[in-house]
This record gives C-alpha cells, structure tokens and sequence, in this order.
C-alpha cells in the first residue's frame, strides 16, 4: 500500500509504526458557521481512507479536533450579543448534524480546544524553558529560526518566507516569522489563567497539545486540508518536535481544494456553499460520488454540471442495488479473491485512487444486471454481494435497507404501494393512478411486472 506523503513529496509504502495499529489525526472545523462544501471534501475524503484503512485490517484510533476558541468565534459572538460558548457549542452541533447526514463515520476521538487547555499551557512553558519561546506583554511566540528544518513541509526556505513577511512598526516580535502561542486576554474576552496572565492559546498549539495527548508522540498519518498545509502544519511540526524531540508524524497528507470558478471555496472569500443549502438538492450519495470521482489531492471544481452528473452515477448504482436485491438473496458470501475485490485493493492501495475504485462498482453493476437477465443466480449473487460491499467500503449507503431511516421509508412504501395494489384488484384506476403519479412527483418511480410492483428513487 503506498501513500504521497506531502513532507517527502514523495509516493512511499505505508508501514505503521506499531504494526497494524494506526493513530491518525486530522484538524476539525473552527466552529463559527455552518460548514461548506469545502468541509465535505475535507471530512468524506479523510472518511474514506479511514474505512479502506479498516477494510485493510488495520486497527485505525481517528482523532479530529474541534477548535471552540478563536478569534472568528469570538467576533462572532460579539456580533451577535452572545458569548464564544453559545456560539461554538451551536456550530458544533451543526457540524455534527451536517457529517451526519453525509455518512461520514465519527471519530473515535473528538477533543475540544477548550478542554485541554493546560496541557496547551504546559507545551507553550516547555518551549519557554527550552528558548524556543518568548514572552511580551503576556504574549508567547515561537522562534521560528530556532527550528531549522521549518519550511520543509511547504518546501520553502527561511529566506523565501523572510522575503514575503512584513512587520509593523507596534508589532512585538523578535521576527516577522515568529508565530503566536499564546495570546493575552483583551477586555471582556474568554480566557483562562497562565504563568504569563489571562489568556488564551494561539491556533497551532492545540491540535500539538492533543494529537499527542489522546493518540501518541509520534503519529502515523496527520491530515487536512491543503490549505493548511502552510502555516498551521509547518507551524504544528516546529513547536511539537522542538519541544518533545521526536517526529510530529510520519506521514503527512492534505486533501485539494474546492474551487468555483477555478477560486478555492472559503468562506473568507464568500463563494461557499454550506452542506445543507447542498443536501436540498443532492443526496449524501451524490456529494460522495462527486468527491471521490475526483482524486482525493487534486483541486475539484464545483458546478451542477458535474453533481447532476454524480447524480446520474449514483442512480445507476442503486437502480442495480434496488432491482437486484430481491433476486440476489440473502446471507451472500463476498469473495475478497476475486478479480474485481484485487483490482479494487489495487486501485485503492495507489494513493488511494477512488476514480478506479468506483469503476469497478459500476462493472460489478453491470456483470450482476447480466446474470439476472441470464438467470445466472451464482454470478448474479457473487457480483451483487461484492458490489454493496465495496461500495460500503468508499462509505455510499447503496443498500436501502441498512440504516433505520431506510427501513421506515421501506415499510411505508410496502404499505402504500398494497393500497395500490388493493385498488388495482377492485379495478379502481383512478386512485391507483393518483398513488404512481403523486410518488413519480415525489421522485419515486414505480415499475409494474407480472410479477409485482417494484419502486426505484429517480
């Protein structure tokens, strides 16, 4: 299994550190608004490497943060008369309902920057003690040029980020490098007590303080967005292993952006689209389909062309799920040693190539259509039960009938379409026409066969 490791710029082989235990970190959302599509990307593409993960047999601790203390939740709460804990614990809760609805797993830990708070403190002292931190006015920065290596993850040198800073006159620093780590309280701001004063700590210095706490020194895999690939990781990577002398992590990944109109989707830039504005016109199927057609590094660009074309895609693939069902059975055997599940392994294993992956779900879809249609139950069986497996695996709900919504959605639609039925048998065409017509404008077709009446979502 290889991986690019974006530290190395290089495609290498994924071996763990302990083994088959893998301990992977990725940054959360800074909770303040209501999360876009540039969040979806993020999180279902981090989602699907922690299921093939799994799937591969590795033994995956996910951790993702939430930062519940920042200066965008504090400006916000100012603007709308509120505190900075009404605000995150709203956004968060959002957060949560929207990767819900995109059937994006939770993680196995979800730490608040609110909640560890001293162990922050504790790192941003060490450095102190260590000279690779200094205090003004309550304030605590890191010396950038005290870590040689900084700039390696972004591959830029000292003296190409020294030509792009720019200082101020009042600013407090030694260097136009130096990064916050602690920031002093202003009038009337959350913030707690530390050996330099009230305060509160700077963005970075979290996801240090608990990727070590709740996974271990070193971890295996940290990933985010490429955007914060510089400064928050380049940042990351200075203070934690100045201050705990091992290596932060051993692989890095980021995730491209979302572009409209070839710009990266941000809220900063107010060209975004929040998931659930999105969910009103596509299902989580159809924002999957759209993500991981697209390798996971590369930039994606949004528009309805390419989602109606998802959409497209994902109909195909439960249409067969949906018609198949049925005649496929129960308590199917999938077979791993096929030559589709290899292909599949194969694909997925470079770098984690989704594009492939989903080909062969649609050439299962196919081989499986072709074996009801030749009343071939065994090939029909083996590529149908292969099919909703491996589509479980990139983390599409293709299979109605998993989740509990599904279930009532399948029990009311057994209830409506008897009364159809019912009305059909006493020859009362006009209310059986009136049930297919209504559920058609609904999204909801129905196909009349000698053998019954089977409904598929358009």
């Amino acid at each position: 299994m290889k991986i690019y490791n974006s530290y190395t710029n290089q495609t290498e082989e994924f071996v763990p550190i302990d083994g088959k235990k893998v301990k992977m970190y990725v940054c959360g959302p800074t909770v303040y608004d209501y999360a876009h599509l540039g969040h979806a990307r993020c999180y279902i593409t981090w989602d699907m490497v922690v299921r093939y993960l799994r799937f591969r047999g590795y033994d995956v601790t996910y951790a993702r943060n939430i930062t519940d203390v920042d200066d965008k939740i504090i400006a916000r709460a100012q603007k709308e008369g509120t505190t900075p804990s009404v605000i995150s614990k709203k956004y968060a809760e959002e957060f949560e309902k929207s990767m819900a609805a995109l059937n994006v797993l939770s993680p196995d830990v979800e730490p608040l920057a609110t909640q560890n708070i001293q162990e922050m403190i504790a790192i941003v002292k060490k450095l102190q003690d260590d000279g690779f931190a200094y205090e003004v006015d309550g304030d605590v920065y890191f010396r950038v040029k005290k870590f040689p290596k900084y700039g390696m993850l972004s591959n830029q040198s000292i003296k190409d980020l020294e030509a792009g800073a720019r200082v101020e006159a009042s600013d407090k620093k030694e260097d136009a490098l130096d990064f916050a780590l602690w920031k002093s309280a202003k009038e009337g701001e959350i913030s707690w007590p530390s050996p330099w004063g009230h305060g509160r700590p700077g963005w970075h210095i979290e996801c240090s303080a608990m990727a070590r706490k709740y996974l271990a020194p070193t971890i295996d895999i940290h990933a985010g967005g490429q955007d914060l690939l510089f400064p928050h990781h380049e940042n990351e990577i200075a203070q934690s292993e100045c201050a705990f002398k091992v290596p932060f992590a051993k692989y890095w990944m980021h995730n491209g952006f979302v572009t409209i109109n070839k710009e990266k989707m941000s809220k900063s830039l107010g060209n975004f689209v929040t998931i659930n504005k999105l969910l009103e016109s596509y299902d989580a199927d159809t924002i999957r389909f759209f993500i991981l057609t697209n390798h996971y590094r590369m930039p994606v660009e949004f528009n309805d062309e390419a989602l109606t074309s998802a959409k497209a895609g994902v109909k195909r693939l439960k249409n067969a799920v949906v018609d198949l069902k049925e005649y496929a059975g129960d308590d199917l055997a999938v077979d791993l040693e096929s030559d589709e599940a290899k292909a599949f392994v194969e694909a997925m294993d470079d770098d984690f190539n989704t594009s492939r992956a989903m080909a062969i779900l649609f050439d299962l879809a196919t081989k499986a259509q072709k074996a009801k249609n030749s009343d071939d139950k065994k090939e029909l069986g083996r590529s149908f039960a292969l099919l909703v497996h491996l589509s479980d695996v990139l983390g599409f709900s293709l299979d109605k009938s998993k989740s509990g919504d599904n279930k009532l959605v399948d029990n009311l639609m057994a209830l409506i379409l008897d009364i159809r039925k019912n009305a059909r048998q006493e020859k009362n065409w006009a209310l059986s026409d009136k049930i297919r017509d209504e559920l058609a404008a609904s999204g909801v077709i129905l196909k009349d066969t000698k053998d019954g009446t089977s409904w598929i979502i358009e």
